[in-house]
């Protein structure tokens, strides 16, 4: 198992892409330490399940971000996947979703990397993975926070890789298609809303059209891809957005 030692921090990682991601890096030997909410029994048992620690914090807010920094030790990877979603019209956009999704989403992202870092330089060695989003390379109408946040993530992870080649830590964004994962079946009612469409009109004229494939991309996919960008044949693939999105973004 090539990951043995290194201790990986994923946010988001209770449930959907964040846990597939920590389970296919557990497989590989690294020590997880998992970030999200949820149902306390449930995160009990994954604890148990990937021998893993549970820091619980608001990611939100920059303390909550250093608090969570400070009870996950020295991190070799990060994996900054939590986030959030908001679909409506700009000028229907609550203000107060807007900040959360752009916290969430980006800033903590910021806030977990600057942590991390001196640790990986010094060590040097160190893989930050950004869960992304095709909306990090294109855009949809109704979803302002989330592309803008997307699309800064991803100018993100281009200057941190810029800032530690030299340091043998690379920094790249996975960016998914629509994932099969609850925040992606939360969006559906907003949709649905914004639309006036019905739920198999959502899935199948919004969702999976802007798919070639016709297919939803799978967490685990997503987990498997997070493993080889900690290989060291991916020493070399720093600063990029790494598509998985089913065709998406090749129109």
């Amino acid at each position: 198992m090539f990951l043995s030692g290194k201790r990986a921090l994923i946010t988001g990682s209770t449930s959907g892409i964040g846990l597939a991601v920590a389970r296919a890096l557990r497989a590989e030997g690294a020590e997880v330490v998992l970030s999200g909410f949820g149902e306390v029994e449930a995160i009990a048992d994954l604890c148990v399940e990937l021998d893993a620690v549970h820091v619980p914090a608001d990611l939100s807010r920059r303390a909550g971000v250093e608090a969570l920094m400070a009870g996950a030790g020295q991190i070799d990877i990060l994996v900054n996947n939590a986030g959030v979603q908001h679909v409506a019209p700009v000028e229907e956009f609550p203000v107060d979703k807007w900040d959360q999704i752009i916290a969430l989403n980006l800033t903590a992202a910021f806030d977990a990397c600057r942590l991390a870092i001196p640790h990986m330089k010094a060590a040097g060695w160190g893989r930050i993975i950004n869960t992304a989003s095709a909306h990090a390379l294109t855009a949809s109408p109704y979803k302002s926070a989330y592309v803008a946040a997307k699309h800064g993530l991803s100018g993100l992870t281009k200057t941190l890789a810029l800032e530690l080649a030299t340091f043998n830590v690379t920094a790249n964004c996975i960016c998914p298609g629509y994932v099969w994962t609850p925040l992606v079946e939360n969006q559906i009612p907003d949709t649905m809303a914004a639309r006036d469409m019905t739920r198999d009109q959502v899935i199948n004229e919004v969702m999976l059209t802007r798919q070639p494939t016709r297919k939803f991309v799978q967490p685990s996919d997503i987990g498997e891809m997070a493993v080889f960008l900690c290989r060291d044949a991916a020493a070399n693939i720093t600063g990029t957005n790494i598509s998985m999105d089913g065709g998406w973004t090749a129109e």
